[in-house]
């Protein structure tokens, strides 16, 4: 496997090597960037003893696209406190409900 790559998807331009961890260099790393955020590098896993280059393009790609995908969705809502106290219409939170106006007709006919 070659350390360093290039290739084209979807008209971005991805750059891909092979490095190490400064503490671990025996465990390497596929990191990459890609044309259309220059700013960050990436790297989504470990270097594989069957890793070629057909597989590891198709797994940056999916990592990539998954991550625009993620980035994309609507955030997910989180608890930010005590439940607020659900009130009833017509009156404060835990008070009886008033009687609907068809009974209040029919009692006093």
């Amino acid at each position: 496997m070659t350390k360093s790559f290039e290739f084209v998807d979807a008209g971005r331009t991805f750059k891909c090597s092979l490095e190490a961890q400064e503490k671990t260099p025996s465990e390497k790393w596929w990191w990459f960037t890609v044309s259309t955020d220059s700013r960050t590098r990436y790297a989504p896993f470990r270097a594989e003893a069957k890793d070629n280059e057909t597989n590891v393009k198709k797994r940056i790609v999916a990592y990539y696209d998954n991550m625009l995908a993620a980035r994309a969705a609507p955030p997910t809502p989180r608890w930010n406190g005590k439940p607020k106290p659900v009130e009833v219409a017509g009156g404060p939170a835990g008070a009886a409900p008033a009687a609907a106006p068809a009974a209040k007709e029919k009692a006093s006919a």
